[in-house]
């Protein structure tokens, strides 16, 4: 595999989708084996739910937060970590780069570890084992920061993350399908502000902004074209 000097570029981005966690073991939520084939989302991923039965929300929020600390980053991870130029865009809720050492991650779907105040936009860090319930701010109800089903994607981390996008000199899309909109975009909006582009999936996904296509799992890949 013809492998890669980051020193020659000034900026890279990854930008990581549920192919990326779920070579950790963490479940998908779309897709065969997808959480959603046997949770309904209206009963437990959208404010509507939220708002009828806050406490069953909340516990199953738990339960996807224990089941993704039984998992583990794996080498991919921590090749991007690594890698001082690198920033990361995913659409991943798991924290899977935060706990590899990443400190550059915009997270374009929320995080798990998270809590918000619909009330008043009132935002921090959750890893507790049982959720904060009340805003310290303003006493209304705290949820999960992330983009349920329903939810309007925060515009301020759209244009971070296109920012970012458009100033990077590599792009390295992983284990995203790229049908979801706006992300699926953003490999054009790479190469058209003139970045080398390179996909990593075991799955292609048919896209033609791809100037490399590498077909295999990031862990397997990134070692190789990295190191």
């Amino acid at each position: 595999m013809e492998r890669l000097q980051h020193e020659e570029f000034t900026s890279i981005v990854f930008f990581t989708g549920a192919g990326m966690s779920a070579e950790s073991g963490v479940p998908t939520y779309r897709g065969k084996g997808g959480i959603w084939k046997d949770y309904d989302y209206e009963e437990y991923a959208c404010q509507d739910a939220f708002e009828r039965d806050p406490d069953k929300v909340l516990e199953f929020h738990r339960i996807r937060r224990r089941s993704v600390l039984l998992c583990q980053p794996h080498e991919g991870h921590r090749v991007i970590a690594s890698i001082p130029e690198a920033g990361i865009v995913t659409q991943n809720i798991d924290g899977m780069h935060q706990r590899a050492g990443s400190e550059e991650v915009i997270e374009l779907h929320g995080s798990l570890w998270r809590l918000r105040c619909p009330e008043c936009g009132f935002r921090k860090e959750d890893f507790g084992e049982v959720y904060e319930k009340k805003c310290s701010e303003c006493g209304g109800r705290l949820r999960p920061d992330i983009i349920w089903f329903g939810d309007m994607l925060d515009p301020l981390v759209m244009q971070n993350a296109s920012t970012l996008i458009k100033n990077c000199d590599l792009f390295i899309s992983i284990g995203t399908s790229g049908t979801v909109w706006p992300a699926a975009g953003y490999p054009d909006l790479a190469k058209r502000s003139g970045a080398y582009c390179i996909e990593i999936n075991p799955e292609p996904s048919g896209a033609t902004a791809y100037d490399r296509v590498i077909e295999g799992s990031a862990g397997e890949v990134l070692p190789k074209l990295f190191h």
